[in-house]
């Protein structure tokens, strides 16, 4: 057995027997018909699963490899985004040479369309997708592990609770993304934080970047080691979060209750309302390979977050949530002037958006929006 058997992705050899069987597994087939056939699986179940069943066989009949699962997702994809108005733009990535492997590391607003806007620039630009780190938190049914590895993800154990087990977990998630890079030669792509920034606050936590040199050599320094995964910070940013309501939700009951407690299968709800809901625009940043000169998990986390909030593009949304609360500036008025639409009607229908909300949640979702602006005006990037 390969050191990395438990949490690498699928190789093609599996992909077909992993097909077989997600067309045939009830949690998943139950699933599916949870979130597009509600009622009819409510009340004729019984017809639904074999239907369900016999449509994936089909599709899947069609799938012999990796990049084949890879080619039919970012059809779907491409199509949804073109139904839900989403135009996706990018930058940065012609700095990047296409015959490199590089460890992408990102913002983080939703679980399941970061990492699959990076693979769709990427595929787009004539270039390898990326293997996507996942927290095994996500993968409570053996179909969402299967849906996620067969699509080259790769699994980060968080649920390790002994100090030496956590370790383990933590010196192999290192050692598969250091093999990965350098020695299969596959770019990968990593949150810079575990969870998503449900606030809008971008900021990297230190501790996964000294994850990142557990597999070193004990001759090499920090530098060494992190040098040689070619560390290239990703911002992506979304005009409209599918999500802003049900995140200011839990913002919410955080604040007033202390905690909030996640529904059974919420994650796997918020993984597709992610997928379908309207984002407007979208654009992927990819910054700079990290200077070689980065010696301590410190100074890279602040190089990440310099580059993420600086290379962020704001959004008008971003911009009328940040004009609403803190009122007019000159930096501001510079950023509008960079988008060449109809402000009247954007500051309408984002209103219209806030006021459909829950009064308590109103503020929570502007703070939200407004926040990469903030980010921006405190590192002094205008």
């Amino acid at each position: 057995m390969n050191e990395f058997d438990d949490i690498r992705p699928y190789y093609d050899s599996e992909v077909p027997d992993v097909l077989a069987r997600l067309a045939i597994d009830r949690e998943f087939i139950d699933t599916l018909m949870s979130i597009k056939y509600r009622r009819l699986g409510r009340w004729m179940p019984w017809l639904m699963r074999p239907l369900i069943s016999r449509v994936l066989r089909k599709a899947f009949a069609k799938i012999d490899n990796v990049r084949d699962f890879q080619e039919a997702v970012g059809t779907s994809m491409a199509n949804l985004l073109r139904n839900i108005g989403t135009e996706v733009t990018v930058s940065g990535l012609e700095k990047l040479d296409p015959d490199s492997a590089y460890l992408y590391i990102s913002n983080h607003r939703d679980i399941a369309m970061d990492p699959a806007f990076v693979n769709f620039v990427l595929y787009h630009n004539g270039r390898d997708t990326v293997r996507i780190a996942i927290g095994d938190n996500l993968l409570t049914k053996d179909f969402t592990s299967d849906l996620m590895r067969i699509n080259k993800s790769f699994i980060v154990k968080r649920s390790p609770v002994g100090r030496r087990e956590k370790l383990t977990a933590l010196v192999q998630l290192s050692r598969y993304i250091r093999f990965s890079l350098l020695e299969e030669r596959a770019s990968v792509w990593i949150a810079q934080r575990e969870g998503r920034a449900k606030d809008g606050v971008d900021k990297t936590e230190k501790a996964l970047l000294k994850m990142l040199s557990l597999s070193k050599t004990k001759e090499q320094s920090f530098a060494e080691a992190i040098r040689e995964l070619k560390v290239v910070p990703v911002a992506i940013s979304y005009e409209l979060d599918p999500l802003d309501e049900a995140k200011a939700k839990e913002l919410y009951t955080r604040q007033t209750a202390g905690a909030y407690e996640k529904e059974a299968h919420e994650d796997l709800l918020s993984i597709y309302q992610g997928i379908v809901g309207r984002k407007g625009a979208v654009h992927v940043a990819f910054g700079d390979p990290l200077d070689r000169s980065i010696d301590s998990p410190e100074a890279m986390a602040e190089a990440v977050d310099r580059q993420v909030i600086g290379n962020y593009h704001l959004q008008p949304t971003n911009l009328i949530a940040y004009q609403k609360l803190e009122g007019d500036s000159p930096q501001l008025a510079h950023w509008k002037a960079q988008h060449p639409c109809d402000w009247a009607r954007e500051t309408r229908a984002f209103e219209g958006r806030i006021l459909a909300m829950p009064e308590a949640y109103r503020e929570i979702v502007l703070d939200m929006y407004a926040n990469p602006v903030r980010s921006k005006l405190k590192l002094g990037l205008v």
